[in-house]
């Protein structure tokens, strides 16, 4: 049985993993892990130890904190206008990996078109 903090780590690890454009196998050969074992942690099926955990955050650029971002809320049920799934969803993180992609000046422009956009709907 997943423990509902093992999930939410491993989507975290995953969203972030997708982010930055690296696969399981360059995460896994970074961490000197295989990489099937880095999709039982993304899936929440293996706990992740607090070293490999340290390995992981140093390979993906984020403090261990990141990891458990957002937990509280979960915990409280408290929920955001912004989807619970989204860091398993493919497409929204593709998206903003084109986002941060697009030159910064251009990207602030998209943003208050999208800001304008939404208040219309």
């Amino acid at each position: 049985m997943t423990h509902p903090v093992d999930v939410h780590v491993g989507k975290r690890i995953r969203h972030r993993r997708w982010l930055v454009g690296m696969t399981q196998q360059q995460l896994a050969e970074h961490v000197g892990i295989k990489f099937q074992q880095i999709q039982k942690y993304e899936t929440g099926a293996n706990r992740v130890s607090a070293s490999r955990l340290w390995d992981i955050a140093d390979a993906l650029e984020v403090p261990v904190s990141f990891f458990f971002e957002g937990l509280d809320a979960q915990e409280n049920g408290q929920h955001s206008s912004v989807p619970a799934d989204l860091m398993g969803d493919k497409e929204a993180l593709d998206l903003v990996r084109s986002y941060y992609a697009i030159p910064e000046n251009q990207r602030r422009r998209l943003f208050e078109l999208a800001r304008v956009l939404s208040d219309v709907a």
